[in-house]
């Protein structure tokens, strides 16, 4: 799709001008704004991450639909989430600062309404770190078991206290995730220009493993004709209509949780030279390009299932392919790749939840905002980073509880962090869409097609929403027999969760909260308050 993007010769904005459009917004710039272009599209890219969303929840799309939903269903859903990326990039030029979503809604449609969108991106990006995390702990649990390593007296050989080493490792992982963004913001930039280059090496060295090494493959009419249904839901049919409105919906989650997280551009507007152009085209070319690579990944995956009762066996995860068609040594290699690339994920992650924590706080948004909408002298919001982590951390203790070594409450996070950030994207999308030709568009901008793709944005969005809330399983119902809470699909509560702010919105939080403070006006404002 063509939009109007600025001709190539286009001059980028220069430190100055980027102060001067922040400052017509209300702020003065108080981060470090040292990013390039390529790092701002750089953490975009490295938070959808295409080793870390299609390796975690690729056994969605086996076990609710089987290959089409990874080798048609993937294609299909990225191209509408281009239409919300394309919407959100013209905000971006628009508002080209930390707050995001939040900052837009308010300017379109009131406190009411930057208030409800602030509270969905706080939840769905403190659930992104908190999944990514685990994600990259539970990868790294099965790296450490397949080398059967003894680390400290914690034996990752045996198959005893699965959940507990996996959270503890996650504690880790979070910990390593903390100190690079409070200590290291030049290194946090550099990982996230590396992790580009790691993930289209790592995808190139995963795909070349999986056609070489297997010694056969799948045919295409089974990579793209073939349906599963290994659910109880509709006793296993593939043929009817409840297979396409009941089951292979669920597995829409594979991509939709993968391509989330590409607002960490706009989040990063204020660290990023020429934001209101960069910014902009981090938004949508993260998400082109990592439907370009994920689609090429799942298809290495479908074409090297083999033996679809070793990957039935292992829950449709990706561990079933690996280990039923590679090497062992191959086996490892990708499991490598992928953990580090998680890694690089989740710090990226946190970047930009802190950064939506740091704006909502300064926007007084948040409990305590005096306290986390402070920088440190390095100019990080060192507070806000602090809080996010700890969060992440809180959330994450139900992955210690599961059945039959299954950590459930991962696949809760996935589900409750993917509605409510794409919440939080569409509800300024329908303000602009909403404002109509009366909205004043930045440098980057859709033209008079925003109508078209505001509205298949705003229908795909729907669609998504009712898809990711279906049921996983009869037996996740409490009114059906044989009812089982580890089979419960909590997504839910990402509008559950939401709504409880909008009762305190309007119960308290009406009169403390006006929008957007300009920290122009940083002395008046304070006084009033």
């Amino acid at each position: 799709m063509s939009t109007t993007d600025p001709q190539p010769q286009t001059p980028q904005p220069r430190g100055g001008e980027d102060e001067s459009r922040l400052a017509e917004l209300g702020y003065k710039q108080e981060l470090s704004r040292g990013w390039s272009a390529f790092t701002n599209f750089a953490i975009s890219f490295t938070i959808i991450s295409v080793l870390a969303g299609t390796f975690t929840t690729f056994s969605f799309a086996w076990l609710h639909g089987g290959p089409i939903a990874a080798s048609i269903g993937w294609p299909v859903l990225c191209a509408f989430v281009l239409m919300v990326a394309f919407s959100m990039a013209e905000l971006t030029s628009r508002y080209p600062t930390a707050g995001g979503p939040y900052w837009w809604a308010h300017d379109l449609g009131g406190k009411g309404w930057s208030w409800m969108t602030g509270w969905f991106n706080i939840v769905g990006l403190v659930g992104i770190v908190a999944s990514v995390g685990y994600g990259c702990a539970f990868f790294l649990f099965n790296l450490l078991q397949l080398y059967e390593l003894d680390i400290f007296g914690v034996n990752f050989g045996d198959s005893a206290h699965i959940l507990s080493e996996t959270w503890l490792l996650f504690f880790i992982v979070l910990f390593l995730y903390t100190l690079v963004n409070i200590f290291a913001d030049r290194i946090l930039a550099l990982m996230n220009n590396i992790s580009v280059g790691w993930h289209l090496l790592g995808v190139a060295v995963v795909i070349a493993l999986l056609i070489f090494v297997p010694d056969d493959h799948q045919s295409a009419s089974f990579v793209f004709g073939e349906r599963l249904n290994e659910t109880d839901t509709l006793g296993g049919d593939t043929g009817g209509l409840g297979f396409w409105f009941l089951v292979l919906p669920v597995g829409f989650l594979l991509a939709m949780y993968t391509q989330t997280g590409y607002d960490a551009s706009a989040h990063t507007a204020e660290e990023t030279k020429g934001a209101a152009i960069s910014a902009a085209q981090g938004v949508w070319r993260s998400v082109f390009w990592s439907a370009v690579i994920g689609w090429l990944v799942l298809l290495a995956f479908v074409f090297a299932a083999t033996d679809v009762a070793a990957v039935n066996d292992a829950g449709g995860a990706v561990f079933g392919i690996f280990n039923s068609a590679l090497d062992p040594w191959a086996a490892k290699l990708i499991v490598l790749i992928a953990t580090v690339g998680q890694f690089f994920c989740g710090a990226a992650g946190l970047t930009s939840a802190s950064r939506t924590w740091y704006a909502f706080s300064r926007d007084r948004g948040m409990p305590g905002w005096s306290v986390f909408s402070r920088v440190n002298r390095d100019r990080v919001p060192f507070n806000a980073v602090i809080a996010v982590s700890v969060a992440s951390l809180v959330i994450a203790i139900p992955a210690l509880f599961g059945k039959n070594d299954i950590p459930f409450a991962f696949f809760a996070l996935t589900g409750i962090c993917t509605v409510g950030l794409y919440l939080a994207y569409i509800l300024p999308v329908y303000l602009r869409l909403r404002r109509g030709d009366a909205f004043e568009p930045g440098p980057w901008n859709l033209g008079s097609r925003y109508r078209i793709v505001n509205a298949l944005a705003i229908i795909f969005v729907i669609v998504v929403v009712y898809s990711l809330n279906l049921p996983y399983d009869p037996s996740g119902l409490p009114w059906n027999d044989g009812f089982d809470a580890a089979n419960v699909n909590y997504t839910p509560f990402a509008i559950v969760l939401p709504l409880i702010f909008g009762i305190w919105y309007l119960v308290s939080a009406k009169d403390r909260y006006q929008g957007p403070v300009r920290t122009l006006e940083e002395d008046e404002v304070t006084r009033d308050v």
